[in-house]
């Protein structure tokens, strides 16, 4: 979803319930994420830079094996500590899931409705010409648009814990609005007025959405739980360009480095606990989530140390960060080396938000080389001054490029070592199975 997505940041079409999270809660103004989805739910759920356990590399495949490793202690399994008995997920997984190790409900959720994968069809639930939609361990074959049954789930979900005593945690992972552009026709016919096709496609994707959004928020209303339910809704990656989104006046979008790619729409609202009415300027990422959460229900972690922090004073306005640091690393297209055009290294984006400043880095893989700089693109940018990165000043400060490089360095080989080959396509020797149904 791009930062123009929502009409509360200037789309030309509506999202007035998606509006009323940033309305009645605190808009979050710079919440950042990674440049792709799988990163960014693995860090998410555990609190974690995704480098430090092998997903933050492309995102993970049928044909794949990466999944969250088993020693690492995701949001629901530290909840359940906490009284937490419904700990539901419905939507999109994308974290590793073919075999019974790695589904959600062995991390710690006790139910899930959705898709293990990503880009399935909204109506076919297909993805690879593979069915993939699952009700807990077992394929599931209810008919429907996605993004309603997720929705329709949701308010399942919370409906249902009404009648527990014990609070309910609930991840609401919307495939809206990925590609591909499937819409109710319904929907599209409200936009006659938007003229590019994949466009008036986002704005039919969009009000799908938010119509859930809507549902989602009614059901906390009409439960009474509206008042002490912590709700965060979020992006999980710039909006994708080519497929109709927007990310304006943020530059470039999903698979970039650039505020466009990681700085996404996004709003939270705990009436309760954080004073609504309010948008917030100061960075939040969202590896800041899970520790905030243990604050606010008095747990500690049970698991490895976090890379996020407690921002919930943040949150509330009480406190200004201004020890804030942020990587962001996306590897791209391979290239060809210098003057051995037989040659191929991997190319990769890296990027330090670090208090007022931004550095980016376009180039070879940084573990590969000794000086960051060698056929590299550097840029700096004094981010709260030129959020839109029109202006690189590195050439006006050398000292302090050199010394975020090295920052940049150290982080890039925390990563751990990747023991397959990262493919956007099937290997040639891959065979497709016949069923996504979870193994036991």
């Amino acid at each position: 979803m791009g930062w123009r997505d929502v009409s509360f940041h200037g789309a030309e079409f509506p999202t007035p319930n998606i509006d009323r999270i940033a309305v009645e809660g605190v808009e979050l103004d710079r919440f950042y994420v990674t440049p792709i989805c799988t990163p960014t739910r693995a860090g998410l759920l555990t609190g974690r830079y995704p480098l430090r356990f092998g997903l933050q590399r492309v995102t993970v495949k049928t044909w794949g094996t990466r999944t969250i490793p088993d020693d690492e202690v995701l949001i629901p399994a530290a909840l359940e500590k906490a009284g937490y008995k419904t700990r539901a997920i419905t939507g999109k997984w994308h974290l590793g899931w073919r075999k019974r190790s790695n589904h959600p409900m062995s991390k710690g959720f006790t139910s899930f409705y959705g898709h293990g994968g990503g880009a399935i069809g909204y109506f076919s639930h297909a993805q690879q010409e593979l069915h993939d939609w699952h009700r807990d361990w077992e394929l599931n074959y209810d008919e429907g648009y996605s993004t309603e049954m997720i929705g329709g789930e949701a308010v399942r979900v919370i409906e249902e814990a009404e009648d527990d005593d014990s609070p309910f945690f609930l991840y609401v992972a919307f495939n809206a609005i990925h590609t591909p552009n499937d819409v109710l026709p319904d929907h599209l016919a409200r936009f006659p007025y938007i003229q590019n096709k994949l466009r008036r496609e986002k704005a039919a994707m969009m009000t799908s959405l938010d119509e859930q959004v809507g549902r989602i928020l009614d059901a906390l209303d009409n439960t009474n739980a509206k008042e002490n339910t912590l709700l965060l809704f979020s992006s999980d990656n710039g909006g994708g360009i080519p497929a109709g989104s927007v990310n304006e006046p943020l530059r470039d979008g999903k698979w970039s480095v650039y505020e466009g790619g990681i700085r996404v729409a996004a709003a939270l609202r705990w009436p309760s606990g954080i004073e609504g009415g309010r948008k917030l300027t100061e960075p939040i990422s969202y590896i800041d989530i899970y520790p905030s959460l243990l604050r606010i229900v008095g747990v500690e972690s049970s698991g490895k140390p976090f890379d996020g922090k407690d921002v919930l004073d943040v949150l509330r306005g009480e406190v200004t960060r201004d020890d804030w640091k942020f990587h962001s690393y996306f590897q791209g297209q391979r290239i060809p080396g210098n003057n051995d055009p037989d040659r191929i290294i991997p190319h990769e984006r890296n990027a330090i938000n670090i208090d007022d400043w931004k550095i980016i880095r376009l180039g070879p893989s940084l573990h590969l080389v000794d000086d960051p700089v060698k056929d590299s693109q550097i840029e700096l940018y004094r981010i709260e001054e030129d959020p839109y990165e029109t202006k690189n000043v590195a050439s006006e400060h050398p000292k302090l490029v050199a010394r975020l490089l090295t920052k940049m360095k150290q982080f890039r080989a925390t990563q751990k070592p990747v023991l397959e080959p990262v493919t956007i396509q099937p290997p040639d020797d891959w065979v497709k199975p016949t069923s996504l149904k979870i193994s036991d």
